[in-house]
C-alpha cells in the first residue's frame, strides 16, 4: 500500500517535486533496509577493488539517486507522451535498430537494471513502435497489476518469464523486438558461469540460445542519464555477432555489459547479490572477508 501512494504521490506532484519527494522516499528505503548498501559495498569490493571506501559510497549514493529517477520517470508515464517524450530522453544508435529490422529476422535488445530499464522500453515505442518486454511477475499482486498496466501504456506488450521462449520466438517471427535483461543470476541449473568483473558470475544462456535459433540480430541498449542534459539517453550499441555456442555468446553479451557498467558505475543496480552462486565447491562471497575471492 505504501508503494501505491508513493507512486500516486510522485505522479500528481510537479515534477522537480516528485525528484525531491522521490529521493526522500529512496533514502528512507536505504535506511530501512541497511543489507542492500551493505550487499552493493560487498560487490563493489569484488568486481571493483581498485576503488576507495570513499569512492564505493559516492557510487552506491549514485545508485540510490538512480533508483530515485526510476521511480519518477515509472509513475509519470501516464503522461509522457510522443509529444513531450524529448523532454525525458533522446535517442543515440538508431541506425542499429532500423539495420537489424531490415534483415527481417527480428530482434532482441540486451538490457539491464542500468539506467532506466522501465523509460528505456516505454520510450522505445513512443520514439519507434511498440515492443514486447520479457517480466518476471512481481510478489505482490496489487504492485505487479499496477506496473504491468504502466508498461503497456506506450503501446508495448509484457511476456511472462514463466512462459516466455514461445512468446519470443513468436514475436521475432513477425521482426518485431523483445527486451530482455540479462544481468540477473540464473542459478545453478538455468545458467553458465561467465567471467562478470572478474569474478564467476551465473547468467542464463536462454537469450543466447533463442537469438541463435531465430537468427535474431542481438542489439545491446540502455537508456543511460546524462546529468548536463538532464534527460536520459536511450543508447543503442552496434549489435553482437552471435557464434551459435551458447556459453561463448552469453560470455560476449556480459563483456559487452560490464563495459557500459563500468563507463557508469552509479547507475547499475549493485545493491543486489549477483555473485550469490557459486561454481560447485567454491566459497560463498557473501560471507567470505572483502578480497578478490573467486576470480576465473
Amino acid at each position: 500500500m505504501l508503494a501505491l501512494c508513493a507512486v500516486k504521490s510522485l505522479e500528481c506532484a510537479p515534477r522537480r517535486v516528485a525528484e525531491w519527494l522521490a529521493c526522500g522516499y529512496v533514502r528512507l528505503l536505504d535506511l530501512a533496509i541497511p543489507r542492500l548498501r551493505r550487499a552493493g559495498r560487498r560487490n563493489l569490493e569484488l568486481a571493483m577493488p581498485e576503488t576507495g571506501a570513499e569512492e564505493r559510497e559516492r557510487i552506491l549514493d549514485g545508485v540510490f539517486r538512480s533508483v530515485a529517477r526510476v521511480v519518477v520517470s515509472f509513475s509519470k508515464f501516464p503522461s509522457i507522451t510522443r509529444e513531450n517524450i524529448a523532454e525525458w530522453i533522446r535517442c543515440e544508435g538508431a541506425e542499429h535498430f532500423a539495420a537489424a529490422l531490415e534483415r527481417g529476422r527480428g530482434v532482441l535488445f540486451a538490457t539491464a537494471h542500468l539506467g532506466n530499464w522501465e523509460l528505456s522500453a516505454y520510450a522505445h515505442a513512443l520514439l519507434t513502435g511498440p515492443m514486447h518486454v520479457v517480466v518476471r511477475a512481481l510478489d505482490n499482486p496489487l504492485i505487479d497489476r499496477l506496473v504491468e498496466r504502466r508498461r503497456a501504456l506506450s503501446g508495448n506488450r509484457v511476456i511472462s518469464k514463466q512462459e516466455y521462449a514461445r512468446a519470443i520466438f513468436k514475436a521475432l517471427a513477425a521482426n518485431e523486438a523483445v527486451g530482455v535483461l540479462i544481468d540477473q543470476n540464473a542459478g545453478l541449473e538455468g545458467g553458465v558461469f561467465v567471467d562478470f568483473f572478474g569474478l564467476w558470475a551465473s547468467a542464463g544462456t536462454g537469450f543466447a540460445r533463442i537469438a541463435a535459433r531465430a537468427g535474431a540480430s542481438v542489439i545491446p541498449g540502455f537508456a543511460l542519464w546524462m546529468e548536463g542534459e538532464r534527460r536520459y539517453v536511450l543508447r543503442f550499441y552496434a549489435p553482437i555477432e552471435l557464434t551459435g555456442d551458447a556459453a561463448r555468446d552469453t560470455q560476449a553479451l556480459q563483456a559487452q555489459l560490464e563495459s557500459v557498467i563500468r563507463e557508469y558505475p552509479d547507475q547499475w543496480l549493485w545493491i543486489h547479490r549477483r555473485w550469490k552462486t557459486r561454481p560447485p565447491g567454491a566459497p560463498p562471497l557473501y560471507e567470505t572477508t572483502p578480497g578478490r575471492g573467486g576470480t576465473p
